[in-house]
């Protein structure tokens, strides 16, 4: 990737990590704290998701908080079925990203949902879906919680 930041984008991505504004025109908000036009906001933003910077603009929610659980599940997925895998896990609304590791629980994803149940349904459609037989249910004891805050 040839993409460089300039000192406006880090000033941008540095508000918008842990500071978004709840505002009918949040990129208004973001543009007259920072000095800049909110169109020049807009263009950079749409660029940095362009280019691979960003993946998405979105709250962050507490599931518990929400009357929901969340678990982390790790799969062993062999190579030639690796595509379909993550493409039917990715169908699933309360699966918020998946990743590859080194090991033969290859494919880690996590799931929320209103009850584990559910949770514990659905790895079953997944499984007879995908013919992959092995994901384990890791649903955490004990959350410890930090804040995720990139300073550029």
């Amino acid at each position: 990737m040839n993409f460089s930041l300039d000192e406006t984008d880090k000033a941008i991505l540095n508000l918008i990590q842990s500071n978004f504004p709840i505002s009918s025109s949040p990129y208004l908000v973001i543009a007259d704290r920072l000095g800049f036009a909110e169109d020049d906001v807009i263009k950079r933003l749409k660029k940095l998701k362009k280019n691979g910077i960003i993946r998405r603009i979105g709250g962050n929610f507490v599931p518990e908080k929400l009357g929901f659980v969340s678990t982390l599940c790790a799969a062993v997925v062999p190579e030639e079925k690796m595509e379909s895998f993550a493409k039917t896990i990715n169908r699933y609304p309360g699966v918020t990203h998946n990743y590859l590791r080194d090991g033969s629980f290859n494919v880690w994803f996590t799931f929320i949902a209103p009850s584990m149940k559910e949770i514990n349904t659905n790895l079953k459609h997944i499984s007879k879906e995908t013919g992959v037989n092995e994901i384990i249910n890791l649903p955490a004891t004990k959350v410890f919680k930090i804040k995720a805050h990139f300073d550029l």
